[in-house]
Parts: C-alpha cells; sequence; structure tokens
C-alpha cells in the first residue's frame, strides 16, 4: 500500500523526468569544483535539485487540475481523478520546497538570497500559459537554473560558462515543450489558454521548437570554442544534433506515442548521453594535462 501510494507521486510529479535538467546540474558542479566537490556541497546540490524539480512540477499539477479535468488527453491525470489528494499535492509541494530552503541554506548566502526569486519563478510558470505565449521559455529559463544554481552552490559568483549551459537547457527545453504543446492546439484556443502552437499553428510552431534547438545546439558551441572543451564533448554535440533532427522527425500530434517519444524519450536519452560525453571529455582533459 506505502509503495503503490510513493508511485503514485512520482508519478504526480513525473519523477521519471528528473533526467532532464539534472545531468547538466551534475555538470556545472563538476566544472564548478574543476572535479568532484566537498560531499557535503555534493549531497546539499541533489538534494536542491530533486526538491526544486519537484516541488515545481507538484505545484504545477495543483495550479492546473482544473485545466487538465477539461482536457481530455490529461483528464486521467492523478489530481484530476482522485489518485492523489489535494492536500497531499500540497504536502508534496511544501516537503520539496524545504527541502531546497534547506540545501540553500547548507550551501552558501548566495543561494539563500536566490532562493525566493527561484520559487517565485516555479510559481509563476504554472500560471504562464494563461497569460502569454512565451510560456515555455518561462519553463526552459526555470530548468535552465539547474546548471546556473549548482555553479553558484560551489562557487559563490557566477560567470559566462554557467550562463551558456543554463541558455542551452533553456532552449533545448523550451523547444520540446512546444513539440509537446502541438497536441492541444484547439484545447489551448478554446479555453483561452496561450501557447507557442495556439498562437502560431502547427507549422509555425515546430519551426519555432526547431529554431529553439538550433539556439541550443550553438550555446554548446561557443561552450567547445570558449572553454575549450576536447574532442568528446565534440562528439557530444554531434550526437545531440542527431538526437534533436530524429525527434522532429518523430513528431506527430495525433499520435499520443510517437509524441511521448519525440517529446519526452527521446530528450531522456539526449540529457544522459550528452552528460557521459561531457563528463568523459573533462576527466579525459585532466588525465592529458597529467
Amino acid at each position: 500500500m506505502v509503495f503503490d501510494k510513493l508511485k503514485k507521486y512520482g508519478e504526480l510529479v513525473m519523477f521519471s523526468h528528473t533526467v532532464f535538467s539534472l545531468p547538466f546540474g551534475l555538470l556545472a558542479m563538476l566544472w564548478a569544483a574543476n572535479g568532484i566537490p566537498e560531499l557535503s556541497i555534493f549531497f546539499w546540490i541533489l538534494v536542491a535539485l530533486f526538491g526544486a524539480r519537484n516541488g515545481a512540477n507538484a505545484f504545477n499539477r495543483i495550479a492546473d487540475r482544473y485545466i487538465d479535468q477539461k482536457n481530455e488527453r490529461t483528464s486521467n491525470r492523478h489530481l484530476s481523478t482522485g489518485q492523489v489528494k489535494l492536500y497531499e499535492a500540497i504536502a508534496i509541494t511544501v516537503l520539496c520546497f524545504a527541502l531546497m530552503a534547506v540545501a540553500a541554506f547548507m550551501l552558501n548566502l548566495t543561494c539563500l538570497i536566490l532562493l525566493p526569486f527561484a520559487i517565485a519563478l516555479f510559481i509563476f510558470y504554472s500560471y504562464s500559459k494563461r497569460l502569454t505565449w512565451l510560456c515555455h521559455f518561462i519553463l526552459g529559463v526555470a530548468c535552465g537554473g539547474a546548471p546556473v544554481g549548482a555553479w553558484i552552490a560551489v562557487t559563490g559568483g557566477i560567470t559566462l560558462v554557467p550562463l551558456f549551459l543554463g541558455a542551452a537547457v533553456c532552449f533545448w527545453v523550451a523547444g520540446f515543450d512546444i513539440i509537446y504543446a502541438t497536441q492541444d492546439i484547439e484545447f489551448d484556443r478554446k479555453e483561452g489558454l496561450h501557447s507557442v502552437p495556439a498562437r502560431f499553428g502547427l507549422k509555425g510552431a515546430l519551426w519555432i521548437a526547431r529554431g529553439c534547438h538550433v539556439m541550443h545546439v550553438l550555446c554548446l558551441i561557443a561552450l567547445y570554442i570558449f572553454m575549450p572543451r576536447g574532442i568528446f564533448f565534440l562528439i557530444g554535440i554531434i550526437v545531440s544534433v542527431i538526437l534533436l533532427c530524429v525527434e522532429h522527425y518523430n513528431v506527430i500530434p495525433e499520435n499520443k506515442n510517437k509524441m511521448l517519444f519525440a517529446a519526452y524519450h527521446i530528450n531522456q536519452i539526449l540529457s544522459i548521453v550528452f552528460f557521459i560525453f561531457a563528463m568523459i571529455d573533462f576527466w579525459y582533459g585532466k588525465l592529458s594535462i597529467l
């Protein structure tokens, strides 16, 4: 019974999708520390990333519960069907944001000062689709905060490196979120919700998504050139480009399985594969210096 409930909670916050931003956050941590940081810093960064990501998702489900009930595609979500009670979702949100706050306190003063702004951004995103079609980019900025926050957690400051990595995450997430939103064009228009697909139509939205992913790749290339990074990092970029091409090829809004594959599964693979190549590049570079 307990395990079934935990499973429902994990599904509510889409825990399996944690791999989207986490690898980029860990990569920023690795670069900032020029290796593995102190165990306590590593631990609290993981706690902060866990709390931020799952708290934001739980709150998003709370904010969207009435919209989800009206949308046939999302009407079977946990709050809509009562599989998870509202008070449980609120408790998860509060607990996750509390974990994030404790982690920020344990890391450094800069993280603690920035904490309210991060939580405010998460909350604002959940309501942004009611205000602007830029909601996908607001989500991107929220997710792009993972590498920026990890860098600050290690160094207490900021440079262009985490900003470029954060921008890469921002454009990447915005791109595949736009692709995913093409399934709800008519629903969003009917309900007065804002999204890139609802505003610009299917073809326009897909071109904007492609543009986002071009910007994602350009940000990674900028890191490759100006850091500079080595051959394995470049291979990681090339593999990412191939996976993004496969993603866009598989966009078929009327096919739910294809859309899940294109918008989610491929990007889960992309973040992990890119992290592996970037990590190999980092350690190979350090060994080459010795």
